[in-house]
């Protein structure tokens, strides 16, 4: 290399050492000036924002995490590849709950914390989740599209009360969807690995016996490759007839050719999806089209207050490993 040349990268290696560090932002609802902002800025920190609004360029998600000191992410891939060059990256905090988009051992191995932020969005998932169960009941999304081509549809939908809700998972948003439920009068059935005996109204039971009997099976369950599909085509055919499948948890948790063959041959009435395999739903998707299934677009943790209360969490996620302290949700210990 010439002198100049190495005189030019001397320069470059000591600007990028004595700037601020830089912190990644993807979620797309944070922006410059926010309180998110702010509270970087204060502690010395540079956001630099890059929204995810779907798949990135090859090129583009290798050198994402250049020169990056910390991150704060939507729920977009992160894979080993991605990590393989990002030689000042410290931690990785997702502005949500899961974090099986991130290559959790590949970050490990790299010393990468990464942190999530529980406790702050289950409220409104459970809302979502209990308003999909009535769209599905009182079957919003056709009747309306009826009344919009000016037909006046006058069948008759379903009572929640007195049905069954069976819940798989009994974390923050589980817990709070069953609590809905059952002040709306319903039967609340729910299987997990961590039972509370002090909830006189949920009775707790296994995976299999929930899904038998439930008239609305929702999920609220961590999903993840190693794990497989947790509502396969056997599970599906497990179910009720007249059952709606809810999922505001995971998309990897369902297989979703088995569920539009389900929805297609009448195995199951309806579904309400909220989060898919891949997204945005694609093209030629199996799901597409189905009239009895209704999707939106992973909104679940999506109100003005659950991204409040996300995108600060993250934050101080990111200040704290950087301050050299710990954070208060890592993954990888």
């Amino acid at each position: 290399m010439c002198t100049a040349h190495r005189t030019t990268h001397r320069y470059i290696d000591e600007e990028l050492h004595t700037m601020a560090p830089r912190i990644l932002i993807t979620t797309d609802y944070l922006h410059t000036g926010d309180a998110v902002d702010r509270l970087l800025r204060d502690h010395g920190l540079e956001p630099v924002y890059s929204p995810s609004t779907g798949p990135r360029p090859l090129e583009e998600r290798r050198s994402l995490f250049d020169h990056i000191a910390g991150a704060i992410l939507a729920s977009e891939p992160v894979t080993a590849d991605m990590l393989a060059d990002a030689s000042s990256l410290k931690v990785i905090a997702r502005s949500g709950v899961g974090y099986d988009s991130i290559d959790v051992e590949a970050a490990s191995a790299r010393g990468i914390r990464v942190c999530t932020a529980p406790g702050t969005n289950h409220h409104s998932v459970a809302e979502l989740t209990i308003g999909l169960i009535i769209m599905a009941a009182r079957r919003v999304t056709e009747v309306t599209n009826a009344v919009r081509q000016g037909r006046w549809p006058r069948e008759a939908g379903h009572e929640l009360r007195g049905s069954t809700l069976g819940i798989i998972g009994y974390g923050p948003s589980g817990r709070a969807t069953a609590n809905l439920g059952a002040a709306l009068g319903m039967n609340v059935l729910v299987s997990t690995a961590h039972p509370d005996p002090d909830n006189a109204t949920v009775l707790f039971s296994d995976l299999d016996t929930v899904i038998r009997n439930a008239d609305y099976l929702s999920l609220h369950t961590r999903g993840g490759q190693s794990t497989g599909k947790l509502i396969d085509a056997s599970r599906l055919h497990a179910m009720k007839p007249t059952a709606v499948l809810i999922n505001t948890a995971r998309g990897s948790l369902v297989d979703e050719d088995a569920l539009a063959k389900a929805l297609s041959d009448g195995t199951i009435a309806a579904a309400a999806l909220d989060v898919l395999e891949s997204e945005p739903l694609p093209d030629d998707s199996p799901l597409r089209g189905l009239d009895n299934v209704v999707i939106t677009s992973h909104l679940a943790g999506q109100t003005v207050e659950a991204r409040a209360r996300a995108g600060l969490a993250a934050a101080h996620a990111v200040i704290d490993v950087l301050e050299h302290r710990e954070p208060a949700h890592q993954v990888n210990h």
